[in-house]
């Protein structure tokens, strides 16, 4: 029991530090009303750990600090990636399914703060596609790559780390 929740912990951390890594390392294109997060393709995590509900949370929420985000971005960025690493852990039975709600949640999340928080002058259906768009590339496609990799080493790399 012990060293499940510390391998929960470990693989929660983890996840966390290559999310903030990922972000800040293409910050400049993980950020704006046109962006690309190569660490977002890490929220089909869930599939694997329900450590990565966590870990794909505080992950989101020091990057987000650490990059410069406003205030509202740092709160409703993080919950929405924490809200869409919950579905996605309850939809591990549906491989394919996982890598929706990140995509749908941010489609639906982030052009509310891009318009009302940093004042981004354009309208938000169209900044809902253009969301949607980088988070199809990110989870969607490189996601979806990174699904089937660690797919064949389920077992070996992802024990159980249910606390």
């Amino acid at each position: 029991m012990r060293d499940q929740k510390l391998l929960f912990i470990v693989q929660a951390a983890a996840i966390a530090a290559i999310y903030v890594v990922l972000l800040l390392v293409f910050a400049p294109i993980s950020f704006g009303e046109v962006q690309i997060r190569f660490a977002e393709a890490l929220t089909v995590l869930p599939y694997f750990t329900p450590a990565a509900i966590p870990g794909l949370f505080v992950g989101c929420l020091l990057g987000n600090f650490l990059g410069g985000a406003i205030l509202p971005d740092i709160i409703f960025g993080s919950l929405t990636t924490l809200v869409a690493a919950f579905v996605s852990y309850r939809l591990r039975k549906r491989k394919y399914l996982v890598v929706l709600p990140p995509i749908i949640g941010n489609a639906l999340v982030m052009p509310f703060v891009l318009y009302y928080g940093y004042g981004t002058n354009l309208p938000i259906p169209f900044m809902m596609l253009t969301v949607a768009a980088g988070e199809i590339i990110s989870c969607g496609v490189i996601g979806t790559v990174i699904l089937l990799a660690l797919d064949r080493y389920k077992n070996t790399i992802f024990r159980s780390a249910a606390v």
